[in-house]
């Protein structure tokens, strides 16, 4: 039985390097780019990655359909380009290929953001739905994309690390782009947006992530974050509000 790692990227210079060499146990590492003008395509070559080019138009749900064409492994898990696979991990997915099982496996993603592990708040650590027979998932979804799979779930014991911020540009370049991909997926599910919306819904984003999920334990980074997720909740609606008005 083989296994293929999936790694979407898009100028991810810094990242995908360390990225495919801790995945470097699967049988074969799979790049899908959305058009990177950094050395992110030349990088991956060079460590021996297949790569394909599609150029990510309709969001993240179909890039990740698209990635499972692009291989013909049993099995596959996916891999975001500032995510590592620890060692420990790397023998259990072996463990779980060989045994066969026909389950669809959630993995526990320890999240660090500029140098410093978070344990609580909005980036506390999460499972994530990665790893399954390459024929049992399809996405959907063009941001936050969702999974869905036709076998039973089970979790891992060992994780993956998320680098998921560096610094600030990387942080403010996504909060870009995912607010308003947010946007345009709440408007084609039906969402809708009001003054009330986007004066209410920021707050109470605040107090669960800094409140009720004690992001105030992770000191200084936790109050900023949950700050910062405040505005991020508040430009989503603000830019569904101006889109419904669009449409």
């Amino acid at each position: 039985m083989s296994l293929a790692v999936l790694i979407l990227t898009y100028n991810e210079e810094k990242n995908i390097s360390d990225c495919i060499e801790s995945a470097r146990f699967a049988d074969e590492v799979v790049v899908i780019d959305s058009g990177s003008t950094d050395r992110t395509v030349e990088i991956a070559k060079g460590l021996g990655a297949k790569v394909a080019v599609r150029a990510m138009t309709d969001g993240f749900g179909p890039q990740r359909n698209f990635a499972l064409s692009q291989t013909e492994a049993d099995w596959v898990l996916y891999l975001d380009a500032d995510e590592r696979i620890t060692p420990g991990l790397a023998i259990e997915v072996r463990k779980v290929i060989e045994g066969g099982e026909p389950f669809a496996y959630e993995i526990l993603r320890y999240n660090y953001a500029f140098g410093q592990r978070i344990k609580h708040g909005g980036f506390r650590p999460d499972y994530s739905l990665r790893f399954y027979p390459r024929t049992a998932v399809s996405w959907s979804g063009t941001v936050h994309e969702e999974a869905t799979v036709t076998l039973p779930k089970c979790k891992l014991k060992n994780v993956i690390i998320h680098y998921t911020y560096t610094d600030w540009n990387r942080y403010f370049n996504k909060f870009n782009s995912y607010t308003s991909l947010m946007a345009e997926q709440m408007l084609q599910r039906g969402r809708r947006s009001s003054m009330l919306h986007i004066i209410f819904r920021p707050w109470w984003a605040f107090f669960r992530v800094y409140i009720l999920q004690s992001g105030w334990l992770d000191g200084r980074l936790g109050f900023i974050l949950a700050s910062f997720h405040f505005f991020y909740t508040m430009a989503k609606y603000v830019r569904l509000y101006w889109l419904q008005g669009e449409r």
